[in-house]
């Protein structure tokens, strides 16, 4: 006859050794995180597809506003923000569960968005209203307008009496590291005259105080520039002129133009790199890598059809370029400047702006906190399986 000791045993350490693999499991699930990700505006079909930085995969796509360009994140990653310039709006969304906490009426065509690097602004380049919204990002309400550029449409005459329309609308808007600048680019004056050719003249970096949204200083640059970048030191901004095919290199401190770097087609987006030593433009089908200490040209990438938005992973190992015609994203390898994927997202993707999470990792669940991996798998998880251990001892010796 089988005694009872014997039979309650086996049960026992079974039953040890489960609780310590449950123990172990929970505890590699609550430590380990993913990410950064990746944010793409698609202005065809009105969402925003996330990608996995990591695994290069859309994990979510979000119905946001009507036209979707702009894009940028929150500096602890918790919050995108998003400009609908066709419905005029600013959705906010909630990346912990990728879905609209609160949209925000705007100016006429939000362009550009930027966030403050403390979080607490966010500011909105209104294309359509030639002015920059300043948003609350607490309350999610609009608490100032600072104008910049002219008003759109406005006819004026020529002086042969011809009737001509001339704007000069902001596009992209930047925030220095530092929080204390916001700059904010307008295309220049575009006169459409009739059957004739269009005339341009140069466009403007606006640069604005941060404590008191006034405009502190107008830096020309070249025709139609539609985005900046600044570099991590801010002590440079970048600027692309689309019609000339330059990139305005403009001195932070002094504000003057101290390079101008030609490319070979006209270029739409500008990004630079974490350590601020590359500087990346797309333009034709290509994007082109800067040298930031020589401000030369040092190569020029395929990726797909007609790119418009360009960012940088936080840790400057890739580079994603958001394809407008061919519906994807290119990732480049920063080392070898080499294409090595190529993810599929919505229709017309564009993401202007910073659509990287610069965060260093985002959680898995639905909470907003982001944990701290352990280096050994879970140190809760090695406990419990010394402690599995010993309870397992103990029962042995007992019987």
């Amino acid at each position: 006859m089988v005694s009872l000791n014997r039979m309650i045993r086996p049960l026992t350490c079974s039953v040890i050794l489960i609780v310590a693999l449950f123990f172990i499991a929970t505890t590699v699930n609550a430590t380990t995180s993913t990410g950064p990700f990746a944010y793409i505006t698609n202005s065809g079909d009105n969402t925003v597809s996330v990608i996995n930085v990591t695994t290069n995969t859309v994990t979510a796509t979000i119905p946001v506003g009507e036209g979707p360009k702009g894009v940028a994140v929150s500096p602890d990653g918790t919050k995108i923000y998003v400009g609908n310039a066709m419905s005029n709006t600013t959705s906010v969304i909630d990346a912990a569960t990728n879905t609209v906490i609160a949209t925000i009426p705007v100016g006429i065509d939000p362009f550009g968005v930027a966030v403050s690097p403390d979080g607490t602004k966010i500011y909105v380049a209104d294309y359509g209203s030639d002015n920059l919204s300043v948003i609350d990002a607490a309350s999610s309400t609009v608490i100032a307008t600072i104008p910049v550029g002219t008003t759109p449409g406005k006819v004026t005459m020529s002086p042969d009496g011809t009737k001509t329309y001339v704007e000069n609308p902001p596009g992209g808007v930047v925030v220095s590291p530092d929080g204390t600048k916001i700059y904010v680019v307008s295309l220049g004056i575009q006169s459409y005259v009739i059957n004739g050719p269009t005339q341009y003249t140069n466009g403007t970096v606006f640069v604005i105080d941060a404590a008191t949204n006034t405009v502190i200083a107008n830096v020309t640059v070249g025709n139609v520039p539609y985005e900046l970048a600044v570099n991590p030191a801010g002590t440079r901004i970048y600027v692309e002129n689309t019609i000339d095919g330059t990139v305005s290199v403009i001195d932070a401190s002094t504000y003057k133009v101290i390079a101008t770097i030609q490319l070979d087609s006209e270029p739409r987006c500008i990004a630079v790199s974490p350590d601020g030593t590359r500087v990346y433009v797309t333009n034709g089908n290509n994007v082109s890598v800067i040298d930031a200490a020589t401000n030369t040209v040092i190569a020029n990438l395929a990726v797909g059809s007609f790119p418009y938005g360009v960012s940088v992973s936080p840790d400057g190992t890739k580079i994603y370029v958001v394809n407008f015609y061919s519906n994807d994203v290119s990732v480049i390898d920063a080392a070898t400047n080499t294409v090595i994927a190529n993810v599929t997202v919505g229709s017309k993707p564009m993401s202007y702006g910073q659509f990287i999470d610069q965060a260093l990792s985002t959680p898995t669940s639905s909470s907003s906190a982001t944990p701290k991996p352990s280096p050994f798998v879970g140190v809760e998880g090695i406990g419990s399986i010394v402690l599995g251990a010993g309870l397992y001892m103990m029962v042995r010796k007992r019987n």
